[in-house]
């Protein structure tokens, strides 16, 4: 009988066979970069393969052709800054599934399950629907930075309530954080109902398009803010990996196990609200990147932590990049929403997995 050694390619007889954690993360990184090559060159403004070089500086005759201007116009003020921005976001949105998943042993959790999406949303809808009313007025020198710092805003007061909510004496119920992320998640979207009731044609154009996801406002700046955020979320996940692999065994193993259960779900749940909370004030929301890339991870390279938090981040990468390229080209020169997307790939996904756990479908 041959035992299975972590990062190996061995099996053990019933086990299914799983690639070497160097090859997963070769071939996502390879993924990643030919999603990110294939976005550079595709859109509304195309941008041929042969002046790509010339265009990002590389090599090629710089002085060569009319459109090299427009080349690297495209590129650098338009183009690498949303493809950026994607990456970074599907990663941070697919570490907080597979943390989510982990914290409550349960592949059908979700970050927006704990209402942390809604509660930006909800402040971001506040925004575009107060910020032509007489007090909106004195904010209209900061009318670029309003809506991305209320949505992070809304989704940090939501982390703050849940968080009062389902602690006492030190310890943190997770069924508790889960209920009430559900009743706050449900307040939310309703006070989001009536901001859309009484908005104005273009005021709800701009909530309806916030709601539904769109990389369109990705800038630099953008970029510098996300960077960092997402250099300590992943610095976090690799410190969590462990003690989440234990708590699958169960709270009180965990604990006779040497992990201190009670400050991992602290971490765990502050860490998933931050990144969940920053890349909805960049983007809006954007569904099911977080619940279908572990899962999907989780059949190919198994449940350890150590390789699916960072697996999970590059594939979120490269799922969000290439639907963020659909997007912007499917009914170029318009733009879809990229919510629209995800949704159309993650929910026949999640309809999927209940029909497997309901044992009336095999994956």
């Amino acid at each position: 009988m041959t035992v299975l050694t972590e990062g190996g390619a061995k099996r053990r007889s019933g086990y299914a066979l799983r690639p070497p954690a160097s090859l997963t993360l070769i071939c996502l990184f390879a993924a990643l970069a030919g999603a990110a090559l294939i976005a550079l060159t595709v859109g509304a403004a195309g941008i041929p393969l042969a002046r790509l070089p010339a265009a990002l500086g590389l090599w090629g005759d710089a002085a060569a052709g009319p459109s090299l201007a427009r080349d690297q116009l495209v590129l650098w003020s338009i183009r690498i800054p949303r493809i950026g921005a994607a990456a970074m976001i599907g990663a941070l949105l697919a570490a907080s599934g597979a943390i989510m998943q982990g914290l409550f042993r349960n592949p059908l959790a979700d970050p927006a399950l704990v209402g942390v999406s809604s509660g930006g949303a909800l402040a971001a809808a506040a925004a575009i629907v107060f910020t032509d009313s007489q007090i909106g007025q004195n904010f209209r020198f900061m009318q670029h930075q309003l809506l991305p710092i209320a949505a992070f805003a809304g989704s940090l007061a939501t982390t703050v309530i849940l968080y009062s909510i389902a602690s006492r004496s030190g310890r943190t119920s997770i069924a508790i954080f889960l209920l009430a992320g559900i009743a706050i998640a449900a307040i939310a979207n309703a006070g989001i109902g009536l901001l859309v009731f009484i908005a104005d044609d273009r005021q709800l154009r701009d909530i309806t398009f916030w709601l539904l996801g769109s990389l369109s406002g990705a800038t630099w700046p953008k970029l510098a803010t996300l960077a960092p955020v997402l250099g300590c979320a992943a610095i976090a996940c690799l410190s969590i990996a462990r003690g989440l692999d234990v708590l699958v065994l169960g709270e009180a193993e965990a604990f006779h196990s040497g992990v201190d259960v009670e400050r991992l779900k602290r971490i765990s749940i502050v860490l998933v609200s931050a990144m969940t909370g920053v890349a909805v004030s960049v983007c809006g929301i954007v569904g099911f990147i977080g619940i279908v890339v572990p899962h999907l991870l989780r059949l190919v390279i198994g449940p350890a932590h150590r390789l699916l938090l960072p697996a999970s981040m590059l594939l979120g990468a490269v799922l969000l990049v290439g639907a963020d390229t659909l997007a912007r080209t499917i009914v170029a020169p318009a733009e879809m929403p990229i919510g629209i997307l995800t949704a159309a790939i993650g929910a026949p996904f999640f309809l999927g997995m209940l029909l497997r756990q309901r044992g009336l479908v095999s994956l």
